[in-house]
C-alpha cells in the first residue's frame, strides 16, 4: 500500500488531498503496516526487535510516533546494513525499499523532517 497524498495544513495538521483529517488511529495503522512488512523481510533475530517496535506504535500513545519513526527509520537502516554484510541482496532490495517507504510515510505525516 502507497502513502496517500498528503498536503500540509496551516497550523501543522495533514489532510488528504480528500480534504479528510488523517486520524491518530490511521497514522498508528499505517507506521505499524510499514513495520509488519520491515518484520517479514527480516531475519528471525532482528524481526524480534521490529516486532517490539511495532507493538510500541499500537499500544503507545499518540506523542511516541515521531519517536518510533525515528526508531524505526535506525533499525530499518541497520538492517539494510546487516543484510549487505550477509551478501543478502534479496533481503536488502526488499529492506530499502521499506526503509525508503517509510521515510516518506515520517515526512508526509510530519512525523519526521524532511532533509
Amino acid at each position: 500500500m502507497a502513502a496517500p497524498d498528503v498536503t500540509a495544513r496551516p497550523g501543522g495538521g495533514v489532510e488528504t488531498y480528500g480534504g479528510e483529517e488523517m486520524t491518530q488511529q490511521y497514522l498508528i495503522g499505517e507506521l505499524s503496516v510499514r513495520l509488519e512488512k520491515l518484520q517479514a523481510a527480516t531475519a528471525d533475530d532482528a524481526a524480534r526487535d521490529v516486532a517490539r517496535l511495532r507493538w510500541d506504535v499500537e499500544a503507545g500513545p499518540v506523542t511516541g510516533l515521531a519517536s518510533a519513526a525515528h526508531r524505526a527509520l535506525a533499525l530499518a537502516d541497520g538492517l539494510c546494513w546487516q543484510s549487505l554484510t550477509r551478501g543478502d541482496i534479496a533481503a536488502f532490495t526488499a529492506q530499502a525499499r521499506i526503509s525508503a517507504d517509510l521515510r516518506l510515510f515520517g515526512v508526509c505525516a510530519r512525523l519526521i523532517a524532511d532533509g
